[in-house]
């Protein structure tokens, strides 16, 4: 993308020209709102189970969820069905959780409950017989518009029949091929998310990532303030940590920003 592509480009503002009503704006947060609400009523309704909505997140103990509470169960012949509804609050059974792993960027394998990896057949039925992963055991989760299809090594997507078995043979996803895959992988949140590099660690640490990210020396020596470090916290607490570590600094005439 060239340098010029990158500038945001506003609409110009007319002398005289109205302004439009903020009821769309409004409407818009409405909608994120009740978005937001519905995610959140997902996975009790589930079980517990959350849906995944990103690559990175087709990992361990999963469920292929097609239609609403209904999951793809494994067999003990090697094929696969359709389970089952459950009631709301319930989860997956045991005969419909698999574990995933991815394989590369973009590709993942399936394990069932009988400990055998999920694959196509030459007809386009899915299995689960093979002890290894090979071509035919590869799966391709792809998102788009919010919804998610699963491509086979045979460039189809998977599918239920009337009939209720599991396929892989169409080369278009529509409604039918559309699935939830659902985790119970528990999501950790990075206490460290969102938060500067340099203030990552103990109060000591913060600034010594800071004299080194602005040092002027050329000998690349630290310089470091020795005075009490006790009111760094406080000015933590006050929210003018910064300015303390850049006044210490400019003790020791050590940054480059300082006079």
């Amino acid at each position: 993308m060239s340098e010029y592509n990158k500038v945001r480009v506003g609409k110009l503002k007319l002398k005289g020209e109205k302004t439009k009503s903020k009821k769309r704006k409004q409407k818009k947060q409405d909608n994120k709102d009740e978005e937001t609400k519905v995610a959140e009523n997902d996975a009790p309704q589930h079980g517990g189970w959350w849906k995944v909505n990103l690559f990175s997140e087709i990992t361990g103990t999963v469920a292929i969820e097609f239609g609403n509470h209904t999951y793809i169960k494994a067999l003990d012949n090697g094929l696969f069905t359709l389970g089952a509804p459950h009631d709301e609050g319930d989860g997956p059974s045991p005969e419909e959780i698999l574990t995933a792993f991815p394989v590369n960027e973009n590709k993942i394998a399936l394990k069932s409950g009988y400990g055998k990896y999920v694959g196509i057949d030459k007809r386009g039925v899915v299995v689960g017989r093979n002890d290894a992963v090979g071509a035919m055991e590869q799966w391709e989760p792809v998102f788009q518009e919010g919804k998610l299809a699963i491509l086979g090594n045979n460039s189809c997507f998977m599918s239920v029949t009337e009939e209720d078995d599991v396929m892989c043979n169409s080369k278009t996803a529509g409604p039918q091929e559309y699935v939830c895959l659902r985790s119970m992988v528990q999501r950790i949140d990075d206490p460290t998310k969102g938060i500067p590099i340099e203030e990552q660690g103990s109060l000591t640490e913060v600034e010594v990532n800071y004299v080194r990210k602005f040092q002027k020396f050329q000998d690349k020596k630290l310089r470091i303030n020795t005075e009490d470090r006790s009111k760094l916290a406080t000015a933590k607490a006050e929210g003018i940590l910064h300015e303390t570590l850049l006044d210490r600094r400019s003790k020791m005439k050590a940054d480059r920003y300082c006079k």
